[in-house]
């Protein structure tokens, strides 16, 4: 089988299974298995693929027409520019989030302390010490800051583990049930907690609702169960003037924004996503 006859097999399979990004889907599973860019498939679409990896490719095709997320086959996907590891027990880095990592690394200066709470793969929080020790190599700052990613999960932050040793992060991972085990104070807290309703858990994509962990989709009844806790219990570890920055859903601003000015909050906003959706919501804490 020839990279082009590979390449329209698996775009026809995934066509057939009701893939909608079928021919894309099919490009990066050949680009996976065979180990080529596009410029080398453009440069010879006619070379012969050797069996290994044909049988790959074959074999991630047949995963992915049975809807395992593309990112668990080829077990990593991109966030802020970095490569990072995935499997079924974190949630897949997606580009919406990018939009915290985005505000939170503009907020971030030289010797402060940023808490990642529910830290999954842990691309949040190593992206902002990534790109923030970037900014510091720039201006030469001499204080260091301080990284810290925070999960319930010890499959996940196993996961959080390899991509700080890929990305040759400085960040120190704690297994903790919220703030449970956490000491000290910090000068921003960042998270993308739980914050699907139960109910609504069924009505997602199989890639989602059957792959990615559930208690990471989770947030309960009403879908603000963590953003409560944190919003509550973050008020006791944060500095003076110190960020408390969420992901949230599209329709849950106005209502995390509110708990956020109940609890004391200061300059609380509402950030939209690329797609004109609101994304993100961030408070400061002065008390």
């Amino acid at each position: 089988m020839t990279r082009k006859e590979a390449w329209e097999h698996g775009r026809k399979i995934l066509a057939d299974a009701g893939i909608e990004e079928h021919t894309l889907d099919a490009w990066y599973l050949l680009e996976w298995a065979a180990g080529i860019s596009r410029t080398q498939y453009y440069m010879e679409p006619d070379q012969v693929l050797d069996k290994e990896a044909e049988s790959r490719y074959l074999a991630g095709i047949k995963k992915r027409s049975g809807r395992i997320p593309l990112q668990h086959i080829t077990g990593e996907q991109e966030f802020m520019g970095l490569a990072f590891y995935v499997n079924e027990h974190v949630l897949i880095p997606r580009q919406d989030t990018e939009t915290l990592a985005e505000l939170a690394l503009k907020h971030i200066r030289p010797g402060m302390k940023v808490l990642d709470m529910c830290t999954g793969s842990g691309c949040i929080i190593i992206s902002l010490e990534k790109l923030s020790r970037k900014q510091r190599n720039i201006c030469k700052a001499e204080e260091e800051s301080f990284f810290v990613g925070v999960d319930i999960s010890g499959e996940a932050l196993e996961i959080a583990q390899e991509n700080v040793n890929l990305q040759g992060a400085d960040v120190r991972l704690i297994q903790s049930d919220l703030f449970d085990k956490i000491e000290g104070k910090y000068d921003m807290i960042v998270s993308n907690p739980p914050y699907i309703r139960t109910e609504e858990i069924q009505e997602l994509q199989d890639e989602v609702r059957l792959h990615d962990p559930f208690i990471a989709l989770d947030g309960r009844e009403d879908g603000l169960y963590f953003y409560r806790r944190i919003i509550s219990d973050g008020r006791k570890y944060l500095n003076p003037g110190g960020w408390l920055m969420f992901e949230i859903g599209c329709d849950q601003g106005p209502d995390v924004s509110r708990l956020m000015k109940e609890a004391g909050y200061e300059e609380i906003s509402v950030k939209k996503d690329l797609a004109g959706l609101d994304r993100v919501v961030s408070g400061m804490y002065n008390i």
